[in-house]
């Protein structure tokens, strides 16, 4: 999803080179669409291969299946023709080795594509026939799983390298060498029959979860992302934060951070999203003064935190939906305030790293007050949650008013809002970016930047409303905010030559059929290696269940950790980092959420710490990411060097002490969930837990810059520290005074479950013997059902069966798949005790007054100090 020199995209001009090196081409080729570019009848066959994958998700994924009766696939044929593109597309476009030609397919590539869709589709084909002999394998069966599992490995190796390919060998291996394992971690085995069984013939493996994720949801979220950048959207965004923010005090990187924050909204990426904006930003902070290092490190920054901002987070988002038990919405709502966080404290690190070294902005044509670039400089930030804003509230009545009809009316308000907009954007001068020979010397003016692209927003508004007001499922979403792209695409250009007078509606039509051809081949192509990525991670997925690897890593973290449950959570943090070396975002997190997430929900439960599912799947999610910054792996700090022409390992460690920021929020928000808005009591909370979490950031950030409102002395640092820590976890205080909750004995439960609201968090200890015969003492949270029932009904909801025994209640049953179960409930164990909150506490919120009065005496007296210097 890379534009160089495209139609809407900037080029730096000047001395410095605008385009990456051929290495880095070949960098980014590699990770987006394949470096093999072949010509003639090949380069069509890969072309119509690749747009008849997008059509038939397109077709999967609408109503129009069950509208005509024909072409219904279930998920685990759907799953099948998916893997079965993917791997066709992952021997035809990426070449096997750097030798190995570009411009044309080998033939022994095309019997390699074919051998894989013919072994991927193999579940499609004789869909029937499997399902009628579950666990007996025939000698066809076990030969196209063998073949099959081959050739994926084959494919993640060209497409994403070595490292998540050995990762998966390591793991097939401990498999079928389970006997001759150190006693440790040795098991009984598996024969091949099996293994093989296990892998490629259910939905264990390979065909699992996240190959199912990836065939309802991802695919049709990275073909939104590729005609939005087909459509000019991804240039637009660059031009529109260069000339927001580029007057400011090291303008050109603020404006990187707000571009790639948009990037991130419809790049699955990391080096993507550095190429995409870097190419052009990179180059434009270094001529204002930021080395070539630091350079490159914001960028990296931004560019690895684009994959923690919602909707797509680098389709994280949509796994996590399944791994946790949650709605999309509510993965959304959890994730914002973190990554909004982090964005807001790269945008003041740049600041603070400007103010030091006295880095100025771009000149602009004409000078603004600094009250107006302000209010644009927070307008570029609000921007997303503006739009959701306006969408939800400013047009939600419309689906009270009129239910039924609501579509259609949202519908035609789109059609005519989008005439108004693209009218409006053909009346501006053409941007200095459209010529692929500009220098930018000076700021374009936001007044004729701004208008010009405003209708790449209403298909992002468009899937804020199926999701948010018409609550449509993520892929039924995507695929009408879809639509309305490809009425954007086909009507684009010859709107402009219209508005415009320029006449030859024909040709520009003809081109706009061009542009929705170009981007149903890029979402493909994009989409190759995620497919790949969550199909591998299905092998390393399938070897926990089948071998029990993952109780056997939370045995020895839990030795290691010896019951300190920092420790506990530092080495959590490390291993992910390792395991997410080298693997994309998607195949990143389903590793580290299958073997890490367990570990810390069942050590941290019984060393004390009980919280929701989805704060232990943000923890591990968040340091996966950071192998993308980490030396000697991190692949985005090779690419923002390659554009800085500067050495990859110092851009790395630049990117992971600018990344401190985003690292510092998983260990916060463990132990204040309202950083993920859970228990966040009405607008009031929600405007406290935000100032807290905004100011704390700023102080971090103004600690690890040893600079505020002048340098920092040693114990100025320190009491910064003592602030941001005191905003982002107040709990830690008032828990030393008044204890934050009450045990209430099981024997109770009926009384307390009552008044509860419906999906209230229950802290619930359980203990016995779970069925490895091991002694279990640990708590959870479970969320309750609607307050219609008593205990047994508001528990079910969870996934938990009881029934009262004694002073306590046996659970006798849990649901498969249910939160209850991703927790780690057994049948057989029993509910010893509830956790309520403690009404006599006072509100841990009272310690954000000491805080900011602190931070505010700081910065009074840092603001004395520079002004006698200056003086």
């Amino acid at each position: 999803m890379t534009r160089t020199g495209e139609e809407g995209g900037l080029r730096p001009g000047g001395d410095e080179p605008g385009l990456p090196d051929e290495a880095l081409r070949e960098l980014v080729a590699e990770a987006d669409t394949g470096r093999r570019q072949p010509g003639g009848w090949q380069g069509g066959v890969l072309t119509l291969l690749a747009v008849a994958w997008s059509l038939f998700q397109l077709w999967y994924a609408s109503p129009l299946p069950f509208w005509f009766e024909f072409g219904i696939f279930n998920d685990t044929e759907a799953r099948s023709i998916h893997l079965a593109f993917a791997l066709a597309l992952a021997f035809l476009a990426y070449p096997a080795s750097r030798r190995s030609p570009r411009d044309r397919i080998a033939s022994f590539d095309w019997a390699l594509g074919l051998a894989g869709m013919a072994c991927a589709g193999y579940i499609a084909l004789f869909y029937r026939e499997l399902s009628t002999r579950p666990g007996l394998p025939t000698s066809l069966d076990l030969a196209a799983a063998l073949i099959g599992l081959g050739l994926l490995l084959e494919a993640t190796r060209r497409t994403l390298g070595w490292p998540l390919a050995v990762l998966a060998l390591v793991f097939l291996g401990y498999v079928f060498l389970g006997p001759h394992m150190p006693d440790a971690i040795a098991h009984r085995g598996a024969s091949l029959a099996k293994g093989m069984s296990h892998f490629w013939l259910t939905t264990e493996g390979v065909f699992g979860v996240a190959l199912g994720v990836s065939t309802s949801f991802i695919f049709l979220f990275v073909l939104f992302g590729a005609m939005l950048e087909t459509a000019g959207a991804g240039g637009y965004f660059i031009a529109a934060a260069i000339s927001l923010l580029g007057r400011f005090r090291g303008g050109p990187a603020k404006a990187a951070v707000v571009a790639s924050a948009a990037t991130g909204v419809i790049s699955g990426s990391s080096i993507a999203n550095v190429v995409t904006t870097g190419t052009f930003t990179i180059p434009l902070m270094k001529r204002v003064g930021y080395p070539a290092k630091k350079a490159a490190a914001v960028e990296v920054a931004a560019s690895v935190d684009g994959q923690i901002m919602p909707p797509v987070m680098g389709a994280a988002a949509f796994l996590m939906t399944e791994y946790v038990g949650i709605a999309y919405t509510e993965v959304l709502k959890h994730a914002f305030l973190p990554a909004l966080l982090s964005y807001l404290g790269l945008f003041y690190m740049v600041h603070l790293e400007a103010v030091r070294h006295g880095i100025e902005g771009l000149p602009a044509r004409t000078l603004t007050p600094w009250q107006q670039r302000l209010a644009r400089a927070v307008m570029a930030f609000a921007g997303i949650v503006i739009l959701a804003g306006a969408v939800v509230w400013g047009l939600g009545w419309i689906k009270a008013v009129w239910p039924q009809a609501s579509f259609w009316i949202v519908s035609v308000l789109m059609f005519f809002l989008y005439l108004a907009l693209v009218r409006l954007a053909a009346r501006m001068p053409p941007l200095p970016f459209d010529d692929p020979q500009a220098q930018i010397t000076e700021l374009p003016e936001a007044g004729k930047t701004i208008p010009a692209g405003l209708h790449y927003l209403l298909p992002v508004a468009v899937l804020i409303w199926n999701l948010m007001v018409e609550r449509l499922s993520p892929g039924l979403a995507a695929f009408w905010a879809l639509t309305y792209l490809v009425f954007i695409l086909l009507t684009q250009r010859p709107l402009y030559a219209f508005f415009r007078g320029q006449g030859r509606l024909g040709a520009a039509a003809i081109q706009g059929l061009r542009d929705l051809w170009a981007a149903l081949v890029g979402g493909a192509r994009n989409m190759v290696p995620i497919a790949v990525a969550t199909a591998t991670a299905g092998i390393i997925v399938g070897t926990v269940t089948l071998t029990g690897i993952g109780l056997v890593l939370t045995e020895v973290i839990e030795m290691l950790a010896g019951g300190n449950l920092l420790l506990l959570l530092l080495l959590v943090a490390f291993i992910c980092v390792i395991l997410g070396m080298g693997l994309p975002t998607t195949a990143n997190y389903i590793v580290v959420s299958t073997l890490m997430a367990p570990v810390v929900v069942e050590v941290g439960g019984a060393n004390g710490l009980v919280v929701p599912l989805v704060a232990v799947h943000m923890f591990v999610f968040y340091f996966g990411l950071m192998a993308d910054v980490t030396p000697p792996v991190g692949l985005a700090s090779y690419a923002a060097a390659g554009i800085a022409r500067t050495d990859p390992i110092a851009v790395g460690v630049q990117a992971f002490f600018y990344s401190l920021r985003t690292a510092i929020l998983p260990f916060m928000f463990l132990f204040n969930t309202q950083l993920l808005l859970i228990g966040v009591g009405g607008w009031g909370g929600l405007v406290l837990t935000v100032a807290a979490g905004v100011t704390a950031m700023m102080a971090f950030v103004a600690a690890l810059q040893g600079w505020f409102f002048a340098r920092n002395r040693w114990w100025e640092t320190g009491v910064l520290l003592l602030v941001a820590f005191t905003l982002l976890r107040p709990g830690f205080w008032m828990d030393r005074i008044v204890s934050p909750y009450i045990e209430v004995p099981a024997a109770e439960l009926e009384t307390v479950i009552r008044p509860l609201p419906a999906g209230a968090p229950l802290r619930v200890f359980v203990e016995g013997l779970n069925l490895q015969g091991e002694e279990v003492h640990r708590g959870v949270v479970l969320p309750l059902g609607e307050p219609t029932g008593g205990a047994r009904e508001r528990l079910r909801s969870a996934g938990v069966h009881v029934m009262p025994l004694g002073d306590r209640w046996q659970i006798v049953g849990v649901d498969f798949g249910s939160v209850a179960a991703k927790m780690g409930i057994e049948s057989g164990l029993s509910i010893s005790h509830v956790e309520l909150p403690n009404p006599d506490r006072p509100a841990k919120e009272w310690f954000y007054l000491p805080a900011w009065a602190l931070m505010m005496a700081l910065a009074w007296w840092q603001w004395r100090r520079s002004a006698r210097r200056s003086g």
